[in-house]
C-alpha cells in the first residue's frame, strides 16, 4: 500500500526508544519539514513530504543510523537518536514530523549480499559535497518539477543528490526501483506513492 498524505494525522507519535528495537536496515524515514528548503520541496511536489532518509542497523555496535543527503553538508550518516532530535543545521527540536515506513520489496529482497552492496554504495558516497554548481543543478531540477517539465540528461544527478535521489540510488543497488515520472527529480512523495511502502509509526521528535 502507498502512504496517504494524512498518515501523520492518523498515527500518534511514539517515542524513539519504543520504536528503536523494531527498526530494520532499509527502513525509511519520511519527513515533513517546516524549514525553507523543505517548503520548496513540498511546494514542488504538492505533497506533505520534504525529506527521506535510510535506516542502517549496526547490531554489532548497538547503533541505529540514518543515512541522508542534506543541503550544505551533502551525504552523511548520523545516529538515529540525533536525526529525530535536530535538523541538519542543528535546530532543536526537529522542525517537523517524521514517519517510519517499510518497503515490502526491500524486506523480501534484503539478503546479506544485497544489503552489503547497498551499504557499500551508500558509504562510498559519504561526504559527497554540494558544490556551488551542483546546488544550481539541484535547484534547476526542483524548478523543472514545479513546471512539470522533463529533466534533460545534463541535469541528471551524478554524485550530487538531494535526499530522495540518494536513497533511490541506494535502493536501486539493492534491486528495488522507486517508480517516478522522470520529470524534474525523484522526490520524497514518489517514495510515499509507491504501493510497496507501508507506514509503521510516527516517530516522536524531541
Amino acid at each position: 500500500m502507498s502512504i496517504a498524505d494524512d498518515a501523520l494525522e492518523r498515527l500518534a507519535p511514539r517515542p524513539y526508544e519504543e520504536l528503536r528495537p523494531q527498526i530494520r536496515t532499509g527502513d525509511l524515514f519520511l519527513c515533513s519539514g517546516r524549514d525553507a528548503f523543505s517548503r520548496l520541496i513540498r511546494a514542488a511536489t504538492r505533497s506533505p513530504w520534504s525529506h527521506v532518509a535510510l535506516a542502517l542497523r549496526l547490531d554489532e555496535i548497538d547503533r541505529v543510523m540514518a543515512l541522508e543527503s542534506v543541503a550544505r553538508l551533502g551525504v552523511r550518516i548520523v545516529p538515529l537518536s540525533s536525526f529525530v532530535s535536530a535538523s541538519s543545521s542543528g535546530r532543536k527540536p526537529y522542525p517537523g514530523r517524521i514517519l517510519l515506513a517499510r518497503h515490502a520489496r526491500f524486506a523480501a529482497l534484503a539478503d546479506p549480499a544485497r544489503v552489503k552492496r547497498m551499504a557499500d554504495f551508500a558509504v562510498d558516497r559519504f561526504g559527497a559535497p554540494f558544490a556551488a554548481a551542483e546546488v544550481v543543478k539541484i535547484a534547476l531540477r526542483v524548478a523543472l518539477a514545479r513546471l512539470e517539465l522533463r529533466m534533460p540528461p545534463l541535469l541528471a544527478p551524478t554524485d550530487e543528490f538531494i535526499c530522495s535521489e540518494y536513497v533511490a540510488r541506494c535502493y536501486e543497488v539493492a534491486g528495488v526501483a522507486i517508480p517516478w515520472d522522470g520529470r524534474g527529480f525523484i522526490a520524497p512523495s514518489d517514495f510515499a506513492a509507491d504501493p510497496g511502502l507501508c507506514a509503521l509509526a510516527q516517530v516522536q521528535t524531541r
